[in-house]
């Protein structure tokens, strides 16, 4: 079973990252990019379990570590 989970800055947060990326679509001639946020984007396979428990251990896994709650949010997504 793999998950897919995508953890993001809050709206409202800086993004200094994002802000860099833009400016530099913007002076290699890309125009129309209006912002960029930056994120991370992670591939977890995992054992064998019923789809509530996965879930649960995703929830429980970026709460207590891939994410920073106070200023980023996540996804997650199941496969299989």
């Amino acid at each position: 079973m793999k998950a897919r989970i995508y953890v993001t800055l809050r709206k409202g947060v800086l993004d200094p990252q994002g802000k860099a990326i833009q400016r530099s679509l913007s002076h290699l001639g890309m125009e129309g990019v209006d912002e960029v946020r930056v994120g991370k984007f992670m591939e977890v396979t995992l054992a064998e379990m019923a789809r509530p428990e996965a879930e649960k251990l995703l929830e429980e896994a970026c709460r207590r570590l891939l994410a920073n709650t106070v200023i980023e949010d996540f996804s997650f997504e199941i496969e299989g």
